[in-house]
């Protein structure tokens, strides 16, 4: 018998047909990745910063820290137990890494239930972007940019403001998005519009929310999928509010803040939409995030803390 949170009340019930469960704080899965080779000090052989737990945790979620080097059976049974999935920034190789694979079997796991009516939400952040994108693609279309270190506008598609993601947001937050240079980009590859649009595979699985121009290359800076609760931005809205590495793109605005607070809230809504869950209490409380520590890695690294995994 399948149990579940029900207005914060663990219950029984033989009722297939229920769908969609509200959980009081849903539990989000972000994937672990190889460290930075420019790591030297790191406390062990990969890592999530600290950055994107507290961007899920600042809109009423929990994290389970997703380790690479799993058997697949144990991504299935962390798939079952968790009602999200975050694909982080970094800088591994997006096609061949430990990284990779993990993403692309939780990938494979969130369409085969999203199919079979079980909702289960996906979020690339950069290099969870790129990653998303050669999943669907299955080649790697990105193009070199010259967006390192650099703060932009979003330019809207005509979709944009009834899209998911976005049909939501305050008009104010939306008109900041698109007016003010609040969008952190810390990237150097990008899907540009042309490669986009040519491949069939990633046209006809998600519709384009937003576009960036630098130089003579145009590229797709937000995107979510047409039939599935998946999403992908290309900026950094985490950065916003909890990384402080002092050059240029990093942005500390009142409007940016909000904008990444919208970000991550309208995430965590779509998690409440998954049934998922732990077998038990124990099983949840030994899982999360909070049985690691953050290191302290100092406020010009490039992010302030990391946790680490074996």
């Amino acid at each position: 018998m399948k149990s579940w949170y029900v207005h914060g009340c663990r219950v029984a019930s033989q009722e297939p047909e229920v769908r969609f469960v509200s959980y009081p704080a849903p539990s989000f899965g972000v994937l672990a990745q190889e460290i930075l080779q420019s790591d030297y000090d790191a406390k062990g052989s990969s890592y999530i910063p600290a950055s994107y737990v507290k961007y899920l945790e600042g809109a009423g979620a929990r994290v389970v820290p997703i380790r690479i080097n799993l058997k697949e059976e144990e991504y299935q049974h962390i798939f079952d137990s968790i009602n999200g999935l975050l694909l982080p920034g970094g800088d591994v190789d997006i096609e061949k890494s430990q990284f990779t694979r993990a993403a692309r079997i939780f990938y494979n796991l969130a369409l085969k239930a999203n199919d079979a009516g079980d909702y289960f939400p996906i979020w690339g952040t950069c290099q969870g972007f790129q990653q998303l994108s050669v999943l669907t693609a299955n080649k790697n279309l990105l193009t070199l940019t010259d967006t390192k270190a650099v703060a932009l506008p979003l330019t809207f598609t005509p979709v944009a403001r009834s899209s998911r993601l976005f049909r939501n947001f305050p008009k104010d937050v939306m008109q900041s998005l698109s007016q003010e240079n609040i969008t952190p980009n810390f990237h150097q590859w990008s899907v540009s519009t042309a490669n986009f649009t040519k491949n069939d595979a990633l046209r006809t699985f998600y519709r384009v929310l937003s576009t960036n121009t630098v130089g003579k290359i145009q590229f797709v800076s937000t995107m979510e999928a047409y039939r599935y609760p998946f999403y992908a931005v290309q900026w950094h809205p985490e950065k916003t509010q909890y990384e402080w590495k002092n050059k240029a793109g990093m942005v500390h605005s009142t409007s940016a803040v909000r904008a990444s607070f919208y970000t991550a809230s309208f995430f965590v809504s779509e998690a409440m939409k998954s049934r998922h869950s732990f077998s038990s209490s124990v099983e949840e409380a030994s899982a999360l995030i909070y049985n690691n520590t953050a290191v302290y890695k100092g406020s010009d690294a490039i992010f302030v803390q990391n946790y680490y995994f074996d």
